[in-house]
């Protein structure tokens, strides 16, 4: 099964940060899952070695979500994210933002448990 579907996506415009080494990029999410996000390429983007971080702050909030991440694709100037790693926290507010949206909890308390389970795998 495609790993992109197993996790529902919320549309979300933001801004946000893409961090590797000492490059930093600005960027904008187009939607975001437990497991990732769909951004859209910054300007002169590259992959290098290193840790991928993706950063963002929650609308009129300063609480601020960073999750470590893959390149999974890149096409027609949007890259898609693999999460690899994510902090307590941020999971945490991820979480009830998805939900809120979602409107779903029973669902979402499903995708969080694969989501442990796929992150258990890689580990």
């Amino acid at each position: 099964m495609d790993e992109r579907r197993q996790f529902s996506r919320i549309l979300f415009d933001t801004k946000a940060s893409l961090t590797q080494g000492r490059n930093i990029w600005t960027t904008k999410i187009h939607d975001l899952s437990l497991n990732g996000a769909l951004v859209e390429e910054p300007a002169e983007f590259t992959i290098g070695d290193g840790a991928l971080f993706l950063s963002f702050s929650l609308p009129d909030s300063d609480i601020e979500l960073t999750m470590e991440a893959e390149l999974a694709y890149k096409e027609k100037g949007q890259l898609g994210l693999s999460c690899i790693h994510i902090d307590v926290d941020s999971i945490s507010h991820l979480r009830r933002m998805l939900e809120l949206n979602l409107g779903d909890s029973a669902l979402l308390n499903r995708e969080l448990e694969h989501f442990i389970d796929v992150h258990d795998r890689k580990d």
